[in-house]
């Protein structure tokens, strides 16, 4: 984008419908109106902010990378009284979108489980079970003698 226009928010605030909607994120003015149908939180989560500045939400969630690729993308102009300094990355490089209706997760490994305890997991709420149900077996018995 050679030359940026320049909008208000109160000009962003007038596109937040689910036909026409626009954001804010870090004073770039985004029209993600394309974009709703393929976000992986879904289209509610952007219309609640649409006509807004979301940057505060956008860090909160903490957006991969990729995510933050795509700005530049949907990028129709800057926030009056912000200067848009190009990070590397979106300075012209071709804007990867992620593969659609593909989910990705991430694991946290901690330290190694003990093999003891994947056994005491599995074997633990089974002797109590039983235990329970014999007790009630024996019980009834009893009670009929």
């Amino acid at each position: 984008m050679a030359e940026k226009r320049v909008f208000t928010l109160s000009q962003v605030a007038g596109h937040k419908s689910k036909k026409d909607c626009w954001l804010v994120i870090n004073g770039r003015v985004l029209n993600v109106t394309s974009f709703l149908d393929d976000h992986p939180g879904g289209e509610e989560v952007l219309l609640e902010v649409a006509g807004k500045d979301a940057t505060k939400e956008f860090i909160d969630i903490g957006h991969s990378n990729a995510a933050q690729n795509l700005l530049a993308k949907y990028q129709v102009g800057v926030l009056q009284g912000y200067t848009i300094k190009e990070e590397g990355g979106t300075d012209g490089a071709p804007v990867e979108e992620p593969k659609k209706k593909e989910m990705s997760a991430f694991v946290v490994k901690g330290g190694q489980t003990p093999k003891y305890a994947a056994f005491l997991e599995f074997f633990v709420p089974l002797l109590v079970a039983g235990s329970y149900f014999s007790y009630r077996y024996l019980s009834n018995a009893a009670q009929m003698v």
